[in-house]
């Protein structure tokens, strides 16, 4: 995929001389002017209801990393831009406010497993500079095809210098099983000093894909061993896998694993959820599942939203049997409740019972 690519500080140095910035166009091209750079930046034209390339993409830095009990935690950072927050299937615009610095990020993941956390208790960062507070804000649970899963916001800052970001992560409340059962209970706060320049920030790149606005999705960003936030490849999950089904552009990977004996046992039944092009989670959404046997209904109820070591985050319940030629019908009724970056802001919204059969 042919990308333009440039920075912030090129930008703003080509529009001080009058310049033009080759095929990565002027200021103006890119949609931004002096007052309000990078504010808003253009979105693509006909956005599908679906997961689609940007517009414009943006790079990020990292500024530290912390270890607290089996947390690690990471802090990146990039340019302050919008992004959407959902409130049921209510979508709203958080735009970028004059005050603002940049956009901080934390990935949050297992020491033990690697694997990223998705928590249902929520991270707060705290940014504080010579032990005075400087700004504190809950940092949204987010999907960004450059960034991955992730926990961000914008925040303002008190000009170039040195600060600290104390990252609190409350008790987890969702279901845990495997070798995460009774582990991340308890509410900690990591802590990562941090440098603020202005002129490094300009230096991270801005990207143009040519073919924004199609379906598709950009690569994530890569900084070391931090996970982007995957959920396992299909032939990884454990159990039998029953199906592969897609409703608001949103990859329901189905299995079952079964326990006891073939005649007397049970069967827990999970739906891993995730995004196409990039297998990034799709976290904290509401799942119904019926599952019929003939004329019969075998289970109807809620998946409950569970963080596995194996399976990772993912949606299940526990049923009597699934045998061949049983038919599930999994019935979305809370999309992905995460902030979304734009690609993403489209899709996983209009969410469609989907069946598949066994």
């Amino acid at each position: 995929m042919r990308r333009f690519r440039t920075t912030r500080r090129a930008v703003l140095g080509a529009v001080g001389s009058g310049a033009l910035l080759g095929t990565a166009g002027c200021l103006q091209t890119l949609g931004f002017d002096r007052q309000s750079a990078w504010r808003d930046p253009p979105l693509a034209d006909d956005r599908p209801d679906a997961v689609y390339v940007p517009a414009v993409t943006e790079g990020m830095g990292m500024y530290g990393r912390a270890a607290v009990g089996r947390y690690r935690v990471a802090l990146t950072y990039s340019y302050p831009h919008r992004f959407w927050t959902l409130s049921g299937t209510e979508r709203s615009k958080s735009v970028v406010e004059a005050d603002h610095d940049l956009h901080l990020m934390v990935s949050l993941w297992d020491a033990e497993t690697g694997q990223s956390l998705p928590l249902d208790s929520g991270v707060t960062i705290e940014i504080r500079r010579e032990g005075e507070l400087v700004t504190q804000e809950l940092a949204y649970p987010m999907l960004s095809q450059q960034m991955g899963f992730h926990y961000g916001s914008n925040y303002a800052l008190d000009g170039d210098g040195s600060y600290e970001a104390r990252v609190d992560v409350g008790g987890v409340s969702l279901r845990r099983t495997g070798g995460f059962a009774g582990a991340f209970e308890s509410a900690r706060t990591a802590t990562v000093p941090f440098e603020f320049d202005s002129d490094a920030l300009s230096e991270i790149t801005i990207d143009r894909p040519e073919n924004a606005g199609e379906r598709g999705a950009i690569a994530p960003m890569q900084m070391g061993d931090v996970p982007v936030g995957r959920a396992p490849a299909a032939d990884a999950l454990p159990g039998q896998h029953l199906g592969t089904t897609r409703t608001g552009d949103a990859v329901f990977e189905v299995c079952a694993v079964k326990s006891g004996s073939e005649t007397n046992g049970s069967a827990y039944l999970y739906v891993s959820a995730r995004t196409p092009h990039n297998r990034i989670v799709l976290p904290m959404m509401g799942l119904e599942a019926t599952l019929r046997r003939g004329d019969d209904v075998v289970f109807d109820g809620r998946l409950e939203r569970t963080l596995d070591p194996d399976a990772g985050y993912h949606y299940g319940a526990s049923v009597p049997t699934v045998a061949a030629g049983d038919e599930l019908t999994v019935s979305p009724n809370v999309p992905p409740q995460v902030a979304r970056h734009d690609g993403y802001e489209t899709a996983f919204l209009q969410m469609n019972a989907v069946s598949v059969t066994v």
